[in-house]
């Protein structure tokens, strides 16, 4: 099997920028290498290179998958998983999709709504 190529300084530059427009300064992105099953049929387990970040109380990977080829997950507790439900082949559009999907996760945490119903907007 061959091995997945490690992020690149580049990489790390998209994930870093993303993250300060999101937050507004320097997030700390650790790299990792994580265990996972690529094929969720499968039982083989594929190491990935890894990007890992802590920001308010959440964790965050980004997995390489394959070259060109991301997955993503951020979780609260190991019981409180979350990822975006798909593979991306940009790595900018994985970490914007990831942040704006924990960001809107976070507010129905919240409990946010905008007090309008499907009911109210077909009026």
């Amino acid at each position: 099997m061959t091995r997945i190529p490690d992020f690149t300084d580049a990489d790390r530059w998209v994930v870093e920028t993303a993250l300060n427009e999101r937050y507004g300064r320097r997030i700390k992105v650790e790299p990792a290498d994580s265990e996972i099953k690529l094929d969720p049929a499968s039982s083989e387990i594929t190491v990935c290179p890894t990007f890992y970040w802590e920001e308010q109380g959440v964790e965050f990977v980004i997995f390489k998958v394959a070259e060109n080829r991301y997955r993503s997950q951020f979780y609260y507790s190991i019981t409180e998983q979350y990822g975006v439900g798909r593979d991306f082949d940009d790595l900018a559009e994985c970490v914007t999709a990831t942040l704006r999907l924990q960001a809107d996760h976070e507010k129905d945490r919240a409990g946010v709504t905008s007090g309008k119903t499907g009911a109210d907007l077909n009026k």
